[in-house]
């Protein structure tokens, strides 16, 4: 995409400034100007000051910008520029966090190979380069190297680029792949010969980027997106070289509260069209050597029910919570007879074990679990002679199966690592229960050893008795006082559990004395199905008053004291970060919000911007009153009021389809109007970048030592 150059004319401008000392230098502040908007629902009637910052995407793509898109850009600009000045002096700390991380990457490195159909493929990186090469071998890794993409080469002239959708035909000489380069996640597919280089005349606008091939090597199908929702909504099938315009819709997904995706069996035997809503889901199935005939649902939807399935012999393997069975379980059901009632329990539902997946081979069934906060890995044999674990030994870690799309094997892959253990790849032989350690996570720079680092988990009461889950690491010579600076870290939202994995670049924080925690919080699925039920809907406040509680444990109990205490998160994440500022803004010195959905109850409200309509049962639909009001309760940009708040770094981007970028402006501005307070504030807009942040290794690099640098900043500790 063309870089995007707005002069800021001073007629135009639409904020006013003001002049405030800081760092010896007087900087501008921008004030953005109030444009009252009254926006009623339930006799209520709101004033939204900044609505008028909100632009279309023909706005913002429009050649020619008219005077509302120039105004707004003004402000976007006029805010990284006061941003860009008051953090100059740290340019040079930036740039050292920055080589201090990229120095610990092993640049010329390279995945561990996996085989599919005859193929080793294998995706690498070269020193100095941003963005992959993938690659494949035939049948021995000792074959000459294909070069299937060299990303590098496809991103020159572009801000932004990402590819995706990677899938090669089941005769193994074409490759459907995706690319989008404004962010937006809207990917274009196109089809590439893998014998000759050609790239085909097949050219397929917004859709998510995936595609399935049918096994006539001819056709595949893929997923529309509605163009002002951005929601999936359709599955068409295309056949090679004829017009896309003529495209085939096989499904239309009607229920605006639903998205829908394509995927196939590991089997190979079915196409699979999934429909999904926070509640409820529904699968229909067609043979692949049959593309043009009709999908058959595998069982109606129902709300509340959600199921998946797999494929394996002459039946459909299916985790589900059917049956009230709130942490799923599995069950199987005839191939040809697959609705609820053939459903029969091949593992049945636990009260203390949430099953997160499984994976299905020739001789064995795996499960992956999650008990008491931990993953575990289960091996069944089908005949029932075995029946076991995989041993794992740390107090907290992450393991989960990865890239397993052989069928006839005996042998399973999966990832390993710890707060303290660089992550593994490892293979592991289910029937001789040998492991082999394929790779393990390269830290260079010669200064890391794990024994010089220290993780525990500690269960912090929460104030309706509840234990909630605190994981922190830290260097062993971190002094632990009320001078110990802590980064608190969560999410907390749609059942997303982040695990306890290692980072190269959080060693840059801990090197620095920083302890870093990771709260599990209630709206994950960290100690089951009902931790996420408590989280969600009329219970959402429980996330936000977890991580405070988990705060004043730190603070309490001598690790830190508010005056070093620092809280990040992004997306819903930087909901939490704007709910906690407003409910306890004293118990933080500094607070990074990333892409942050902070304007809850008017994006509710609003069934024109994506992903909303899909999450009314995340959320609640505040055209119910009862849901109106618990959240304009708690959302972060209408609860705003005159008082402290900490120093606080915001981030978005121009191109944001998850969460806009108008929501942390508009917040911004309002803080600014409103807070009492002498701390930093800032908002830091990426105007060529989406929800994801800058593409490229390096420069997702350059964004994490700018906001380390900003907490590094507030400890002052920029000469260290």
């Amino acid at each position: 995409m063309r870089k995007i150059i707005i002069a800021i004319i001073t007629l135009n401008l639409i904020f006013a400034s003001c002049k405030k000392e800081r760092m010896n230098t007087e900087i501008q502040i921008p004030v953005a100007e109030k444009q009252p908007t009254k926006l009623e629902k339930h006799g209520d009637v709101r004033t939204d000051n900044y609505f008028w910052m909100r632009l279309t995407d023909e706005q913002k793509n429009a050649e020619v910008k008219d005077e509302q898109t120039q105004k707004v850009y003004n402000y976007l600009n006029a805010e990284n520029e006061y941003y860009e000045q008051e953090i100059a002096n740290t340019k040079d700390f930036q740039e050292k966090l920055f080589e201090e991380m990229k120095g610990r990457i092993k640049e010329d490195d390279e995945s561990v190979p996996y085989k599919e159909n005859g193929y080793f493929y294998i995706t690498r990186y070269e020193i100095g380069g941003q963005y992959p090469i993938y690659s494949r071998k035939k049948e021995t890794l000792e074959a000459e190297e294909e070069i299937i993409f060299n990303v590098n080469e496809e991103a020159k002239g572009h801000e932004y680029y990402q590819l995706g959708g990677l899938s090669v035909s089941p005769d193994n000489k074409l490759a459907s792949f995706a690319v989008d380069t404004v962010s937006r996640r809207q990917y274009t597919i196109q089809i590439k010969d893998l014998a000759t280089g050609e790239i085909l005349g097949d050219k397929i606008e917004n859709t998510t980027g995936g595609s399935v091939w049918s096994n006539d090597n001819k056709s595949f199908f893929y997923t529309k997106k509605d163009p002002v929702t951005l929601r999936s909504s359709q599955i068409y099938r295309h056949v090679l070289g004829t017009d896309s315009s003529k495209d085939e819709l096989v499904f239309e997904e009607k229920d605006e509260t639903f998205g829908v995706f394509a995927t196939k069996t590991k089997s190979k035997k079915y196409i699979v069209i999934g429909s999904y809503s926070t509640v409820s889901t529904e699968y229909r199935v067609l043979e692949a050597d049959n593309p043009e005939g009709e999908f058959r649902v595998i069982q109606p939807r129902e709300r509340d029910l959600e199921y998946d399935v797999a494929h394996y012999e002459d039946a459909f393997y299916i985790r589900t919570n059917k049956d009230g069975a709130t942490n799923f379980k599995l069950m199987k059901t005839p191939e040809n007879n697959t609705t609820k009632e053939n459903w029969i329990d091949v593992i049945p539902h636990r009260e203390d074990v949430l099953l997160e997946d499984f994976s299905i081979f020739k001789d064995y069934l795996v499960l992956e679990e999650r008990s008491e906060g931990l993953n575990k890995i289960r091996i069944k044999r089908w005949d029932g002679k075995e029946d076991y674990y995989l041993p794992f030994n740390e107090e907290t870690y992450s393991a989960g199966v990865y890239s397993n799309p052989e069928f006839d094997t005996d042998v399973i892959r999966y990832l390993y690592n710890s707060m303290t253990t660089p992550s593994s790849v490892i293979d592991f032989n289910m029937k001789d229960r040998t492991k082999d350690v394929k790779k393990e996570q390269e830290v260079l720079g010669g200064k890391f050893d794990k024994a010089n680092y220290v993780s525990k988990r500690i269960w912090v009461p929460a104030r309706d008795g509840k234990k909630v889950a605190l994981s922190i690491v830290y260097h062993k010579d971190t002094k632990i006082d009320k001078n110990t600076p802590v980064l608190q870290y969560a999410y907390g939202s749609y059942g997303y559990t982040i695990s306890d994995g290692f980072s190269t670049t959080r060693l840059s924080l801990l090197d620095r004395g920083f302890i870093f925690a990771l709260a599990h919080i209630r709206g994950s699925q960290y100690l089951g199905r009902d931790w996420y039920e408590d989280g969600k809907m009329l219970n959402k406040k429980n996330t936000f008053t977890d991580f405070i509680d988990c705060s004043k444990y730190l603070i309490d109990n001598g690790y830190t004291s508010s005056e070093h205490l620092y809280a990040m998160g992004g997306s819903a994440g930087g909901l939490l970060m704007g709910a906690i500022i407003n409910m306890n803004p004293e118990l933080y010195n500094g607070v990074i919000a990333a892409v942050p959905f902070v304007d809850v109850i008017s994006t509710m409200l609003d069934d024109s911007i994506p992903l909303t309509t899909g999450e009314y049962d995340e959320w609640g639909n505040p055209n119910d009153k009862e849901y109106y009001d618990y959240i304009k309760s708690y959302s972060p940009y209408d609860q705003v009021e005159e008082k402290e708040y900490p120093n606080m770094l915001v981030t978005t981007g121009l191109h944001d389809s998850q969460v806009q970028y108008w929501e942390p402006a508009k917040w911004v501005a309002k803080l600014r109007e409103l807070k009492t307070d002498n701390n930093l504030l800032f908002l830091h807009t990426n105007m060529e970048a989406g929800h994801g942040g800058a593409s490229g290794r390096f420069n997702s690099l350059k964004e994490t030592a700018e906001e380390y640098t900003f907490f590094l900043m507030l400890e002052g500790q920029l000469e260290k």
